[in-house]
């Protein structure tokens, strides 16, 4: 029962007892008023009465008697006048009934009153003629303590009814603090940190309310210190504190990720960047302007690959940068390149440099699984290509003389992509995400997408989706894989939840997010639960769109989650505003995971803290030997996902997993 219930029944009950106690208060000084006044009543009457008849008595004239008792009598104020003589025999005797109307009986049972009786000496001259015996009617006594109770008690019923609203009234404005209290609290368990400005006046409620933001201050600084702290392990570890990039340590974290994936296809580019003059920028203008010029390269690079998704940009040494760019092709390498150096040659215009030489870019497109090293090797000789071609010249080879999936013309690729989508030739394959603490349970299915070209081979995501962006068809591509996903049978499954990862950008296009909202409600109830996942790097650039659709998704019953979580670098306080189910560490950190006392250890740790603060669930994936598992789970993370755990699988329409 909540507080104002009782505040209110507590004061109701109140009132009733100051009621009762009234009603019977008035009621008793009614009764004994009235008793007194009828005994009076009697006596007067009895003795004026033997007065009167005195001189008739001693004439003997009883006739005249009668008629004065008749007189008297005929009133309706007593029932019973009698006159007796000396010798007690009754001469004149009047009595009447008592029938009391407009009185309930049960209020003349509840209230008795016992009519009082009066007597009088009549007097024949000196001597005692006989005794006047009056005896009142409690009738009007009876209805005039009726009627008055009636009054008390319909006063009070309307007194009740104005306590009743007022005090109700009155109690809500009073409690109106604590009800901001509740609200406070409750938005606190899910992470929100509201302070109440406005100060009830009550003592006791300002106090409550004072030490409630002060909780709550507390509380928040504590998830922004934890925020920060994680944010700095990760910034110590993996950042350039100079440009904003990445380190080396954490561009080979990307490459040994993304080259490591147990997939059909593989292909993407690596660039280096080399600045000119750097040190003679240093010693001419000193190691500021060097700072600077340094600062604007990074600009350029990061400008240059905004719409790649999980490309890595690092700074390696003074004037030296690396750009992993997975999933592209020549021609799009050669036009990221072509950017670069313009950018780097609008440096020189700008006065930024000492010549119009900034610097080159040298870089290998593979086709294949490589290492880091020889990306290295690769595109540090097309460097010095680039260099003997002039000033900000730019050249980019290939890392083997094969020339398949990654050397394949984009308009092959273009044909391959809408031939797919136009016979919806989408083939899906699911992956288990386990329990931390109990692998055999599944928290959910993640859904990958598969095309299949001519030669009958089958080409992940990571090849075609970039492209499908960048030709405006990603949101098509999405619908066809949910269509599919919908379709499907979760009867045979571990679990009905299925985790799908779409675009930012199809929810940029309102007809599809309109299609996909509409498509969630239409659901079954035996249907797929759908937790919908975004890559970190895309969510945080449209972080109000992501936040709007997953909280349209929830409503529904379904989710929302990011993917590769902790590879961009932005801080990790946006959460607080997106709340997602999940998130999923990027495999990056997972590969790195090599003991208690690694950077990747700490990281992870602090990162699980900070979600775990907002009840978020952490889920590690690239999850493939015992030692990862085992030091993961001490970590408290709550899934994990991984080879370990399950490979990939088909999942058709109709029927499941197959």
């Amino acid at each position: 029962m909540t507080l104002y219930r009782q505040l209110l029944i507590f004061t109701l009950v109140l009132f009733f007892l100051l009621f009762a106690g009234t009603w019977f208060a008035k009621l008793n000084s009614t009764r004994t008023f009235l008793l007194d006044q009828l005994e009076s009543h009697a006596q007067d009457t009895a003795t004026s009465l033997g007065l009167s008849i005195s001189p008739h008595m001693e004439q003997n004239d009883l006739p005249a008697v009668e008629t004065m008792f008749n007189a008297v009598f005929d009133r309706g104020y007593y029932r019973i006048i009698r006159l007796a003589d000396v010798e007690n025999r009754v001469l004149v005797d009047r009595v009447q009934e008592v029938a009391i109307e407009g009185v309930p009986q049960w209020f003349v049972n509840f209230v008795p009153l016992e009519a009082p009786s009066a007597s009088s000496i009549v007097l024949s001259g000196w001597n005692q003629a006989g005794t006047v015996f009056v005896e009142s009617h409690p009738g009007y006594a009876y209805k005039t303590l009726w009627e008055t109770v009636v009054s008390t008690s319909l006063w009070f019923l309307a007194m009740f009814i104005v306590v009743l609203a007022g005090g109700g009234f009155g109690l809500r404005v009073l409690l109106k603090p604590l009800q901001r209290v509740e609200h406070q609290a409750d938005i606190l368990c899910k992470k929100q940190y509201e302070i109440q400005t406005e100060l009830p006046r009550t003592r006791e409620l300002r106090r409550v309310v004072e030490a409630m933001n002060r909780m709550t201050s507390k509380v928040r600084d504590m998830f922004d210190e934890q925020a920060r702290v994680a944010t700095r392990l990760r910034k110590n570890a993996y950042h350039d504190s100079l440009t904003g990039l990445g380190n080396r340590r954490y561009l080979e974290g990307q490459v040994a990720t993304r080259l490591d994936r147990k997939e059909s296809q593989i292909n993407g580019a690596f660039l280096l960047v080399e600045l000119y003059g750097l040190q003679e920028l240093n010693q001419e203008k000193g190691f500021q302007a060097g700072d600077e010029l340094v600062k604007r390269v990074g600009q350029v690079l990061g400008s240059s690959v905004v719409h790649v998704p999980h490309s890595a940009l690092a700074r390696l040494t003074g004037g030296n940068f690396g750009m992993f760019l997975p999933d592209i092709g020549v021609g799009e390498a050669g036009r990221i390149a072509e950017t670069i150096v313009k950018g780097l040659a609008q440096l020189s215009v700008e006065g930024v440099t000492l010549s119009e030489n900034v610097g080159h870019v040298g870089g290998v497109v593979y086709d294949r699984a490589t290492e880091l090293g020889q990306l290295l090797s690769g595109a540090d000789t097309a460097l010095r290509g680039a260099q003997l071609k002039g000033a900000n010249k730019w050249s980019i080879d290939m890392l083997a003389a094969a020339s398949d999936a990654a050397a394949r013309g984009e308009k092959r690729w273009q044909d391959i992509l809408r031939a797919a989508l136009e016979e919806k030739n989408v083939f899906l394959f699911v992956q288990p995400v386990a329990r931390c603490d109990d692998r055999s349970i599944t928290v959910h299915l993640e859904v990958f997408s598969r095309i299949r070209e001519d030669s009958g081979n089958l080409l992940s995501a990571g090849l075609f989706v970039p492209l499908a962006e960048r030709l405006g068809l990603v949101a098509s591509l999405d619908r066809v894989v949910l269509e599919k996903v919908m379709e499907g049978s979760v009867g045979h499954l571990e679990t009905d939840r299925l985790s799908v990862n779409i675009s930012p950008a199809s929810l940029k296009d309102a007809v599809f997010r309109n299609w996909l909202l509409q498509a969630l409600k239409k659901l079954p109830a035996d249907g797929p639960r759908l937790t919908f996942e975004f890559a970190e790097f895309g969510a945080v650039q449209n972080l109000d769109l992501v936040r709007e659709f997953g909280q349209e998704a929830q409503k529904l019953g379904h989710g929302y989650g990011l993917d590769h979580f902790g590879q961009s670098f932005a801080n990790f306080g946006y959460l607080q505003s997106l709340r997602p189910d999940f998130v999923k560490i990027d495999r990056a950190y997972t590969n790195e995971l090599l003991g208690r006392e690694s950077d990747s250890h700490f990281f992870i740790g602090s990162l699980a803290g900070v979600a775990h603060s907002l009840d978020v669930m952490v889920v590690a994936e690239g999850v493939e030997t015992e030692e990862q598992y085992n030091l993961l789970c001490e970590l408290n993370l709550d899934a994990v996902q991984g080879y370990l755990i399950g490979r990939p699988e088909p999942f058709e329409p109709g029927n499941g997993k197959a």
